[in-house]
């Protein structure tokens, strides 16, 4: 009936059933393995439905296999059911003299059945199916030796099926995530500029091509960088953001490469980089123009070798990245001055992507800020608020210096503060609307403009709680200038 070595057999057909992960195609295996292992003329595998209290045929051979499938029984029901109620194996050489039989289902089908032995599939305690082989090919019933084989074999198929499960899960929770992160770096708008950087996003996503993606500060430069990497093959892989703009040079490289233990004092152990962590996804380097010549000569080498050390570090690492980057600064211009290496802009710059000012793209004030009150109404369980018609006019008009951020922080703000049902222009952390621009009316022109000036200033500094560095790069202006602005114009900070 076996090979030579029976246990040597069921040893090496274990080592391959376990490492099956695929919960479509390991029952088949489990049956086919079971029925050429056992000589056996048939065989089958139950588990259980979601109630608890019924078996399905998952999967079984031999000549009736189609047509058992179309039955179910019941916990405790016929030799398997007896099985699966008292999680105990069970060996029955003659069914017709067993009283447990339940001939039903084999008058039904028209398959005689002479010899069982049946073996509980047991994830811990819990019982989740059985495993069941019938008559012998040569006509002899099943005996004790077989039924301690088909046990450990079961034992190893109730651990596959396990692991299968917890990959399966996984594998749907990463999907989830993976849908949701897609979701999170949907990016909101109808105007002609929005639809342009989006589908320009779209058709670079599959590409391995790096993509430079410029615009100001919170027009959601790193919102795009997601929704191209969530749309791309990559996508199962990590997104790493990295901030150049925030860090020091000496910081920013151990950052992006790693180091190794005891390379420095306070290297307490090994630290992978940025590049490591985003192996085989995408790195976004965000104000790449902040970064420091030195940092770029090594970013730039990286990128045409291919490979890098770690700080301390004597071994060489690659890793498949794809490179995106962003900058608030006019990049061109810093290529020229000499401010930012031009051989590294062209490799960063294959694609470039410009992503407009919320002023200029004012018809989609409304649709971002409807967009963000359902948000943070979920988020805060305000289900009731609402726009007043005077809001409406203030979100829309208003010219939003620091963009979608800007935008996202205020409609946050007005559902906490909001007291009642509906969201008044007061309840908005800026003071503009037609009340403002009415009191412009009787105004000499020179008193006007200095009126307005000094608004414009102090709300550009509100969006960037002010930092006088962020907002003269919003105002594209000198940081010196600014600082004398504010003071001629007395802007308190």
């Amino acid at each position: 009936m076996y090979s030579s070595s029976p246990l040597q057999y069921l040893n090496d057909i274990s080592a391959w059933v376990s490492c099956v992960q695929d919960q479509k195609q390991l029952p088949g295996l489990i049956v086919d393995t079971a029925e050429r292992m056992m000589q056996a003329k048939a065989s089958s595998l139950l588990l259980f439905n979601e109630d608890g209290e019924t078996l399905r045929f998952e999967v079984t051979t031999g000549p009736k296999k189609q047509e058992i499938k179309k039955h179910e029984i019941k916990i405790g029901q016929g030799i398997a059911g007896f099985v699966a109620k008292t999680g105990e194996p069970l060996l029955v050489p003659d069914v017709t003299k067993d009283h447990r039989w339940y001939k039903s289902i084999s008058d039904k089908i028209d398959f005689k059945t002479k010899s069982i032995a049946c073996s509980p599939l047991k994830i811990g305690s819990d019982i989740i199916g059985v495993l069941q082989i019938i008559d012998r090919k040569d006509g002899q019933p099943f005996d004790n030796d077989d039924l301690n084989i088909l046990n450990v074999f079961a034992n190893v198929c109730s651990e596959a099926i396990f692991n299968a499960r917890k990959v399966e899960s996984a594998s749907r929770r990463n999907i989830e995530l993976t849908d949701q992160a897609a979701e999170k770096h949907k990016i909101i708008g109808k105007s002609r500029e929005v639809k342009k950087a989006i589908s320009d996003g779209l058709k670079v996503a599959n590409t391995k091509a790096s993509v430079l993606i410029l615009g100001e500060s919170g027009t959601g430069k790193e919102l795009m960088a997601g929704m191209i990497h969530f749309q791309s093959a990559r996508k199962e892989f990590p997104l790493v953001v990295l901030n150049c703009g925030a860090l020091t040079e000496s910081l920013l490289e151990d950052e992006l490469f790693g180091h190794e233990k005891g390379s420095f004092t306070g290297a307490a152990g090994l630290k992978r980089g940025k590049f490591e962590l985003a192996d085989k996804g995408t790195l976004f380097l965000d104000e790449i123009g902040e970064m420091s010549l030195n940092m770029q000569t090594r970013l730039l080498r990286v990128l045409q070798e291919g490979i890098y050390y770690r700080i301390g570090g004597s071994v060489n690492i690659s890793v498949d990245v794809r490179i995106i980057s962003a900058t608030n600064r006019d990049i061109e211009k810093e290529v020229k001055e000499k401010n930012f290496r031009e051989d590294l802009y062209y490799r960063l710059n294959v694609v470039q992507i410009k992503i407009p000012p919320l002023r200029k793209r004012r018809t989609d004030n409304l649709l971002l800020a409807f967009h963000f009150l359902e948000l943070f109404k979920k988020e805060q369980a305000r289900p009731e608020l609402k726009f007043s018609q005077k809001t409406l006019r203030v979100l829309e008009t208003h010219l939003w210096p620091g963009n979608i951020r800007e935008l996202k922080n205020a409609i946050e703000r007005a559902v906490i503060m909001c007291d009642g049902p509906l969201i008044s222009p007061e309840d908005l952390p800026f003071a503009v609307g037609e009340k403002e621009r009415a009191s412009f009316h009787g105004q000499e022109l020179k008193q006007a403009i200095l009126q307005f000036k000094k608004e414009f200033v102090s709300l550009t500094l509100q969006t960037v709680q002010g930092n006088r560095t962020h907002a003269a790069k919003i105002l594209k202006i000198q940081r010196t200038y600014l600082s004398r602005l504010i003071s001629e114009l007395g802007i308190k900070d």
